[in-house]
């Protein structure tokens, strides 16, 4: 059985994809090791690789599968990107290409950063992408149609 990935709404990138048996498997640069190559993680890994080749965001300011506490639930953020004070300043949750985007998965990123307080918040399945600018204060926030670069943020 040959892997046949999805086409993305993103660039390709030169993945060290390997296979055990009937199960692939896709090098994380970030955590160092060999993941499950799922839709979802097939979609992580790009936005990943967007983020640090086009986006020159640093890879050590990107944290995956971090933990959170939520109202007494244990839940998980797909990637968390930190300034150079270490400071949390963008949620990403990524959902697998067959997931639509819409107001439910948006809601379910909105409550991981009611915990974060990310100035920004995205959801993408690698499809389309969402960006939006958030200010905790006025309890407001605002799409925008591309993400800036790190050092704009």
């Amino acid at each position: 059985m040959a892997f046949e990935p999805t086409a993305l709404n993103l660039p390709t990138y030169p993945f060290k994809i390997t296979q055990k048996g009937d199960q692939y498997f896709i090098f994380d640069e970030i955590r160092k090791k060999h993941l499950v190559l799922t839709p979802e993680e097939w979609v992580r890994q790009h936005f990943i690789q967007y983020l640090i080749l086009e986006k020159k965001f640093p890879k050590s300011l990107i944290q995956i599968e971090g933990g959170l506490n939520l109202n007494k639930l244990q839940k998980r953020t797909d990637v968390v990107i930190f300034n150079t004070q270490g400071e949390r300043m963008m949620v990403i949750e990524c959902k697998a290409p067959a997931v639509k985007i819409n107001q439910s998965v948006f809601d379910q990123a909105a409550r991981y950063n009611s915990v974060h307080k990310t100035k920004w918040l995205v959801v993408t399945n690698g499809l389309m992408h969402c960006y939006a600018s958030i200010n905790h204060q006025a309890e407001q926030f605002v799409f925008v149609e591309n993400l800036p670069n790190y050092k704009e943020l």
